[in-house]
């Protein structure tokens, strides 16, 4: 995603995080979700070659790496879609 870098506790800048910080600010949260899921589908498309490629004599290492990183890929990003979930369903039980 993005590379988040920890100046230190002294400092007045605190955290800074480079290049999604200006998306974040401009696009807003659905630009991050987007790029997301882009990473993602290459992932998988990434694993769907090397699985075609299996088929007609490739290598199978790189087959079984690319099916394992294209499901935890995918494993994460369901984890991350529940969190947002349980977020929003507890600010929603907020009571202002």
């Amino acid at each position: 995603m993005s590379e988040i870098k920890i100046t230190g506790p002294g400092s007045a800048q605190g955290i800074s995080q480079g290049k999604a910080s200006g998306k974040a600010a401009a696009g807003g949260f659905e630009d991050l979700m987007q790029d997301a899921m882009g990473k993602l589908s290459q992932v998988q498309n990434d694993a769907e070659k090397a699985v075609k490629d299996l088929s007609s004599g490739g290598d199978m290492t790189q087959a079984i790496v690319a099916m394992e990183k294209a499901d935890m890929s995918f494993n994460m990003m369901v984890e991350v879609r529940n969190r947002l979930l349980s977020a929003y369903e507890e600010i929603m039980r907020m009571q202002v």
